[in-house]
């Protein structure tokens, strides 16, 4: 899957993985480099971008289906889902991005969507590698022996400037 206008890369773990660590300094030195980052995140759980006692918050709890928030800094619009209790779609969520404001976006999550995507991988985590069983993995993120052979390329966790170049390298966007 990619947006029909950007390029697009995923990084997936089980949670505690430091999958959102390596992310922050990927998007840093994307940013950097002058790389306009667009940034989805998968959450597992209920979130709000306001307060309880904010009139934005309680305007959104009496029932507005989509409630937006705008400041000179930024905006933020929050809507609610039809339906509750189902993933979001990974199509969908991309196509909310203003496409010409971004060169790339960086999916954090969707791990069963079919995209490609950066494994992270510790083995202190005890759990079991994705990439066998997902073939969108294009590489791993590790700084461990790779638990299953054949592994996807490897990149150095600890590196994220090896990382960075190659999503750009992958993306088409390294010059």
């Amino acid at each position: 899957m990619a947006s029909d206008a950007l390029p697009l890369m995923g990084f997936v773990a089980p949670s505690g993985s430091g999958k959102t660590t390596l992310l922050r300094a990927v998007i840093h030195l994307l940013a950097v480099r002058g790389v306009r980052v667009g940034y989805l995140k998968h959450a597992h759980h209920s979130f709000d971008l306001d307060v309880p006692g904010k009139d934005s918050f309680e305007i959104r709890a009496a029932g507005a289906a989509q409630t937006l928030l705008a400041s000179r800094e930024r905006w933020a619009l929050q809507v609610e889902n039809a339906d509750k209790g189902v993933d979001p779609d990974l199509a969908q969520m991309i196509g909310r991005f203003e496409p010409d404001r971004l060169d790339l976006i960086l999916v954090e999550g969707f791990k069963h969507a079919r995209y490609d995507k950066i494994e992270v991988y510790r083995l202190a985590s005890g759990k079991a590698p994705l990439y066998p069983a997902d073939p969108d993995i294009i590489a791993l993120a590790t700084d461990d022996s790779p638990p299953q052979q054949p592994h996807p390329p490897l990149l150095p966790l600890r590196d994220p400037a090896a990382v960075v170049d190659f999503v750009l390298r992958h993306c088409g966007l390294m010059g």
